[in-house]
């Protein structure tokens, strides 16, 4: 029997034995009301990724996951990091103490240190998690398999499209229509969603055949070539550097580096959902914040998940290999990384004496 204010849920997989959850709290506001939404409950979070276990675990399934944890919710002016400010945290290191269903898999970092992340596998896995106050799954383009090699070889290209400052969602979908477009001449397919916010995402599923540098110069390949396509796209890694215009986030493919997935909550106001989308449907969308934990299991009811197929569209990077291997200058990695062999200088551009000005 529950504690008072904890509510049991029982989740029932197909072919699965029923899992019992017990919520804490589960009356308490992870998301207070917006003039669109109303209040959100940490039981409202917990039965939306019961609601959507089959295609968030299509996402998520043997990957593994980072959580994005606010154990007392979202609230204006709160941010995740590190502080004593910050009221949410990423957590890569499984729990010492788990349900004996929930799993895990050992991932190097960058720095060669090891830990074991968690790896989700079931429904009651994903209500585990709200229950433990995460709000945002963080995937790896890796799943683990009987390969010992398989965490070391993306299955996915991730194209993070991120409007600099003050660059409406409109003109982001604009950038995210020619990218769909550039990677069909290539002879890839591209599946978008919303990232929860201004950008949109394109995942391109490949064939795990190499490695995380591989797949990062393939992602500055392509982006250089959309750069070169349309004047509001930009891959400078420097911010002061990039204007007004949509940056291709590269580093998202390196390694340890992830982007929300799909179907996953955002903790932003009124819990936006980062939302898988058909082309034409992000062509039709005008405001993402209409994507969000009440609306979006109707709509997956109504409409189906437009990332259904992805499996079945895996390709090969070598055309953006070659683009490459025609131009192969370095870009910088993220700040955390060792400095990496042709790696430009990490001085920002303002501050670099030996610059020309």
């Amino acid at each position: 029997m529950a504690k008072q204010g904890n509510v049991e849920v029982q989740v029932e997989p197909e072919g699965r034995m029923t899992r019992t959850v017990e919520v804490s709290h589960a009356s308490r506001v992870i998301f207070p009301a917006t003039e669109t939404t109303r209040a959100i409950t940490k039981l409202d979070m917990v039965e939306y990724v019961v609601k959507m276990a089959d295609p968030l675990l299509g996402a998520l399934r043997d990957r593994p996951t980072t959580l994005e944890r606010w154990p007392n919710g979202v609230q204006p002016g709160m941010h995740v990091g590190r502080g004593k400010d910050a009221a949410g945290f990423y957590q890569k290191h499984l729990p010492r103490s788990v349900p004996d269903y929930v799993q895990g898999v050992e991932i190097t970092f960058p720095s060669g240190r090891t830990a074991i992340e968690l790896c989700p596998t079931e429904p009651a896995v994903l209500a585990w998690c709200m229950q433990m106050g995460t709000i945002t799954f963080h995937p790896w383009p890796v799943r683990r398999t009987q390969n010992p090699d398989s965490l070391d070889k993306p299955d996915e290209l991730r194209i993070d499209l991120d409007p600099q400052p003050g660059i409406p969602f409109g003109e982001t979908v604009r950038v995210a229509l020619k990218a769909g477009n550039l990677l069909n001449a290539l002879g890839m397919t591209g599946f978008c969603k919303t990232s929860g916010g201004r950008g949109v995402h394109i995942y391109v599923p490949i064939t795990p055949d190499w490695s995380f540098d591989d797949v990062r110069h393939a992602a500055i390949a392509f982006g250089r070539e959309l750069e070169q396509r349309d004047d509001g796209v930009t891959t400078q890694w420097w911010r002061e550097l990039r204007g007004d215009r949509v940056f291709v986030d590269f580093n998202q493919n390196c390694r340890d580096r992830t982007i929300a997935s799909a179907w996953s909550p955002r903790a932003r106001e009124g819990a936006p959902v980062s939302t898988p989308l058909t082309w034409d449907d992000l062509a039709g969308l005008s405001d993402p914040r209409e994507l969000n934990v009440l609306t979006v299991p109707s709509r997956y009811e109504n409409k189906g998940n437009p990332w259904q197929d992805m499996d079945a569209k895996r390709c090969t990077i070598n055309p953006l290999l070659d683009l490459w291997n025609t131009n192969p200058a370095e870009m910088n990695f993220p700040p955390d990384y060792p400095k990496m062999p042709g790696e430009p200088k990490r001085v920002q551009p303002s501050r670099d004496a030996d610059r020309p000005h």
